[in-house]
Parts: structure tokens; C-alpha cells; sequence
């Protein structure tokens, strides 16, 4: 998903301080910038404490959409290099169903499925609320009732950390009692150089300020994938360009001296749609339900269960379930948010619930697309890369799913974690003190 550009200035700002290996200009207020500032806002937890400034750094780095069998089709120089230093998933990493942008960049900062922390799809409907989330709604995003768990940020600053996140969904919110100390709401504007510079601007803080866990967002090659596909020549330049921006930011991390883990994730892959749109609403009568996208919330039971009827064997292209009944493995059978029944595609499929509106334009698919459940659909698989002072070096890992990393991360930034879906023993291994927790 590419996000809506959402223009609005911030509260305070830290300025876009310097390049990628240059001298930290002063903050605002302490003097001229030699740059532009960002809309950085600062929310004032106080200092690092004394334990957290004693340990090291974890930058987090999302390239949406980066199928997990880009990187070595096209030969994707610095990450390759990176998964060398340290550890990958040279078969992918698996997102939690439904493969969408917003659940799965908070399932990867909470450990949680998108069944237990809420954020179903990236536009859904609470029948409980009998209101709507929509991911590009800045109300929505600022909204943290919408949100349950406890991000890698929040568990931070609760334990005297301080972190930063620069465009990463959930963190305009305050989640668990917290927002990170340094922030940017959602614009797209902002271009991706301009954020790898701030990255680097946040780790020359002092010491009490300097952010220990960084989350980092980008918005490619997932664009390119949609418009184009995902074997495009557009959406390959679009992979390279990102590839280079982490060779980038690589390069300014370890200009800074500071002992940075550095974890490159997507969220999801991208699979080549076959057909053209499958509307539920020629398939069933859909009076008295809400709809969101494929997601259907019948108002009675009767009316779940007549829709489950007339749909269960119109195609081979989805299967459908009562709510209660979905695959155990999908983790998606509990929260109202997920409704009832549910539609999954068997493929590439583009399924919605509704023909649009009369004098509204009715669109194909886009040529790429995700969603889809990624046991069924490989195509969804997600990357992983990761390399740093707590990391062996030339380790891989079979694929796993992406609530794992919630505890590793923790794990490295010295952190006690909540109990989540996730484990620290699935990614154990990759450590250089094997995930044992030193004695306090």
C-alpha cells in the first residue's frame, strides 16, 4: 500500500541536520541549519536513562512490498552484502494473513497477530464501534483506541529508552501510554534521501536524547509493484533504487561509530493478478450488511449465514468460512473487526464486496496485488535482512513468521518484552549470546 500524502505540519522539529557522513548541525533553536527542516515532533519523555545509554542501537527499515525473491533475481548489491555480515531469509520471511500493509507493520512492532492487535486490513469496520478504520484518515492513524498490543517503541520508553520512528504505521498513536520521543506524521513528500538523512541527524544527538530503536519506513517498490507488476522493469528499478538507499544508510550508520543492529524487513510480497475484478454483489444478495474491501459484517445471524449459503460454492477462485470456523493457521478467527464469513482467495484473485456506485468510475485491478494468504500464495513471502554487533555473521534462516522479530528485537535493545504470539526462539540462533539473558 502507498499511503495518501497527508500534509500537516508538526509540533517542534528536530532540522534535517546533515549528509550521510558529514558534522550534526544544531538542533532548532541552537542556531542556523545549513538544511530543510522536517516536521519532527517531540513528545518529552525525559532523558535516556543511565542502563539505556550504556546499550546498543536497533534501526528498523521497511521497503514495502519487497517481495522476498527480489533481492537475488536482480541482484540487489547491498542487501545481499548485508545478509552476508550478518543473517537473511534467502526464502523469505512470512507476514501474518491477511498480507497487507498496516497489519503487518504492526504485527512486526508488536508481536501480535492482526487478530489480537486489531488492525485487521488496512480499511475495515467495527461492528462493536459500528465505526470505520481507514489507514489514510489521519484521525484514524492519531487514534490509538483503534490499536492494542505494545509497539517496540512504547515498550522502550516505558523502560527509559527513547525512540524515534519516521513514518511507521501506528506511530502517530499513543499505544500503551506512549508515542515515540521523535516522530513525523504521514507525507509522502518527504523524500526518501531527506529520511535517511534524519535516520543519521537522530543518532548524533547527545547521548540522554539520541533515540536507541529507530523505525524507518519507505513506501517502494510496493507503488511499482501495484502499477506495474511485480516482474516489471519499473518495479526492478524501483527494487534497485531502494537497495542503494540502504547502501546509504548502511554507510551513514557506520560513520557514526555507534554499535547499530541494523534489521531490513518488508511487510509483504506482490503477486501478478489473474482476471479481472469478482464482486460479491452479483454473486449474493449483500442487503443489511456493511462491507470493506472483500470484508463482509452481516447485521444478523441470519443474514451471515444466508450470505455464507449463496457464496460457498460460486467459484474455485476463494473459499469462504464462518468466522469461527477460518484455518487455525491464518490466525484471524476471533476479532469482530475480521467479519462474517470471510472470503479468501485460493490465488492472485481481486475480489471486493461491492460494484461501485452509480457514477463512479468502475476501475480494473491494479496489475499487482497482495493480501492474500502467503501458504497459498508464496508470491506473498517477505524479506529479512540483518546485520550488527549482536548478529553472527553468514547465518540464514528457514522462513518464519514475522511476530518473531518482536522478541529478538527486544531482545537486542536489552528490553522485557510482554508476552506476544512471537518467540525468541525462532531467531535465537542468529545471536551472538543466543538469546540468553544476561543476569542483572
Amino acid at each position: 500500500m502507498r499511503f495518501r500524502a497527508m500534509w500537516r505540519m508538526g509540533l517542534g522539529a528536530l532540522l534535517l541536520a546533515l549528509g550521510l557522513a558529514g558534522v550534526p548541525q544544531p538542533l532548532a533553536g541552537q542556531g542556523r541549519a545549513a538544511g530543510p527542516a522536517l516536521p519532527v515532533i517531540h513528545a518529552d519523555h525525559g532523558p535516556n536513562s543511565a542502563s539505556a545509554q550504556d546499550r546498543h542501537y536497533v534501526v528498523l527499515v521497511s521497503l514495502d512490498g519487497f517481495r522476498w525473491d527480489y533481492a537475488a533475481r536482480d541482484g540487489a548489491t547491498h542487501l545481499l552484502a548485508l545478509g552476508k555480515q550478518g543473517v537473511w531469509a534467502p526464502e523469505g520471511m512470512i507476514p501474518s494473513y491477511p498480507s497487507l500493509t498496516f497489519p503487518n507493520h504492526f504485527s512486526i512492532v508488536t508481536g501480535l497477530y492482526p487478530d489480537h492487535h486489531g488492525v485487521v486490513a488496512n480499511n475495515f469496520y467495527d461492528p462493536v464501534r459500528r465505526a470505520r478504520f481507514t489507514s489514510s484518515d489521519p484521525r484514524d492513524a492519531e487514534d490509538g483506541s483503534w490499536y492494542s498490543g505494545v509497539p517496540l517503541w512504547s515498550l522502550a520508553e516505558s523502560q527509559g529508552m527513547r525512540t524515534a520512528c519516521l513514518f511507521w504505521p501506528g506511530s502517530e498513536a499513543t499505544i500503551a501510554g506512549f508515542r515515540p520521543s521523535y516522530y513525523l506524521r504521514y507525507n509522502d513528500r518527504i523524500s526518501d534521501a531527506a529520511r535517511v538523512r534524519q535516520v543519521i541527524a537522530w543518532l548524533h544527538l547527545p547521548p540522554a536524547k539520541r533515540p536507541h530503536f529507530i523505525a524507518l519506513y519507505f513506501s517502494e517498490p510496493d507503488h511499482e509493484g501495484h502499477q506495474f507488476g511485480p516482474d516489471a522493469p519499473e518495479t526492478r528499478a524501483a527494487m534497485l533504487k531502494m537497495d542503494a538507499l540502504v547502501g546509504k544508510l548502511k554507510a551513514g550508520l557506520d560513520a557514526t561509530g555507534l554499535p547499530i543492529d541494523l534489521v531490513v524487513v518488508s511487510d509483504h510480497g506482490m503477486a501478478k493478478v489473474e482476471g479481472g475484478w469478482i464482486t460479491l454483489d452479483k454473486i449474493a444478495n449483500l442487503k443489511g450488511f456493511e462491507t470493506s474491501g472483500p470484508l463482509l459484517y452481516g447485521e444478523t445471524e441470519q443474514d451471515r449465514q444466508r450470505v455464507y449459503d449463496e457464496i460457498k460454492k460460486a467459484t474455485s477462485e476463494f473459499v469462504v468460512y464462518r468466522h469461527k470456523n477460518m484455518p487455525a493457521e491464518l490466525n484471524y478467527r476471533t476479532n469482530p473487526r475480521e467479519g462474517d464469513p470471510i472470503v479468501v482467495a485460493t490465488g492472485p484473485y481481486a475480489i471486493r464486496a461491492r460494484t461501485p456506485p452509480a457514477g463512479r468510475p468502475d476501475e480494473p485491478p491494479t496489475t499487482g496485488m497482495h493480501g492474500y494468504d502467503p501458504y497459498l500464495v508464496p508470491a506473498m513471502k517477505a524479506s529479512f535482512f540483518a546485520a550488527g554487533p549482536d548478529i553472527l555473521e553468514g547465518k540464514t534462516v528457514a522462513p518464519f513468521e514475522n511476530v518473531n522479530l518482536y522478541p529478538w528485537i527486544a531482545h537486542m535493545l536489552r528490553l522485557t518484552p510482554p508476552k506476544t504470539d512471537g518467540s525468541l526462539n525462532i531467531l535465537s540462533g542468529t545471536l551472538r549470546d543466543n538469546g540468553e539473558v544476561p543476569e542483572k
